[in-house]
């Protein structure tokens, strides 16, 4: 096969992946892309410095509105500050926190849940125990107490990050190795006499990754949620730093006379979250076609 041939039947598999996709996926493929850009690239992209002040442009107005000016497109805060660029660097930060806290989660929960299907007995009780506990927990309630004891520092914040969901992944990964180390290519692998490390990392690792990482693309709304729940209520990012959370609670108090400081970041929150729970429900019907109707 030629290289021409290579490339045309690549794009003719492009053109029918993108035909079967539905609109909304796309749509929400496209702005998560976006966001994951802003990411990346967001202290390129800002027009000024986040933390700028130019008391003499507060609360300007975001265009079109009566008062606009396009230096300020997304208009300014109550200190002057360009809203655009602090709405970049807001949205970087909370993720990246989301990101690393999601994956801090499954990385905790899913290690436990294969240390319980290993060992089993006091092995399994224990951790089937403490994934219980933590169900059981409001763990809101919980991060609110630890910050208020202990002090609002990266660490610790990260820390609750990470903790927030891993029983969901343990739960979900006990049950899946104990299922597939009894299925035949596991047997056959351990009857030519491999060790149960590279039996769980070799084999059946990527055969259960399916429904893992589903379970990540769910997992991650509620973090950022929680993560700008926190910072909303002053308990997670602070000043000179900002995230959505932080200017969200920044903008609650001028909901009348300056909207857009609370509206612009929250309708961000709002946008993320929606793209990812409708790329989640998307990915799992892809990868469990029993859920298809």
């Amino acid at each position: 096969m030629s290289a021409a041939d290579l490339v045309q039947g690549r794009r003719i598999g492009l053109i029918r992946w993108l035909s079967g996709t539905p609109v909304t996926v796309m749509l929400a493929g496209g702005f998560m892309a976006c966001m994951l850009f802003v990411m990346v690239f967001a202290k390129l992209l800002q027009p000024f410095a986040f933390d700028y002040i130019d008391l003499l442009n507060r609360m300007a107005p975001p265009v079109p509105l009566a008062g606009s000016t396009w230096l300020h497109p997304a208009g300014t805060d109550t200190l002057g500050r360009d809203l655009f660029s602090r709405l970049l660097v807001g949205t970087q930060t909370s993720m990246l926190l989301a990101l690393l806290g999601t994956c801090l989660g499954a990385v905790l929960g899913i290690a436990l849940g294969f240390l319980a299907a290993h060992k089993g007995r006091l092995w399994d009780e224990v951790i089937m125990g403490l994934v219980d506990f933590q169900a059981a927990m409001p763990w809101f309630i919980i991060a609110l107490a630890v910050l208020a004891f202990l002090g609002n520092s990266m660490v610790i914040f990260i820390a609750i990050m990470a903790l927030y969901g891993w029983e969901t992944y343990a739960r979900i990964t006990r049950g899946l190795v104990l299922s597939a180390r009894e299925q035949g290519y596991a047997l056959a692998v351990r009857g030519l006499g491999a060790r149960p490390r590279w039996i769980y990392l070799r084999h059946i690792l990527p055969n259960i990754a399916g429904p893992l990482l589903v379970q990540l693309t769910v997992n991650f709304p509620s973090t950022i949620l929680f993560e700008t729940s926190l910072s909303f209520l002053g308990l997670g990012i602070r000043p000179p730093m900002t995230s959505l959370g932080q200017m969200l609670g920044e903008g609650r108090d001028y909901l009348i006379n300056a909207w857009w400081l609370a509206v612009v970041p929250g309708m961000t929150i709002f946008f993320i979250t929606l793209s990812m729970s409708i790329l989640g429900d998307w990915l799992r019907g892809k990868l469990d076609p029993s859920l298809e109707d």
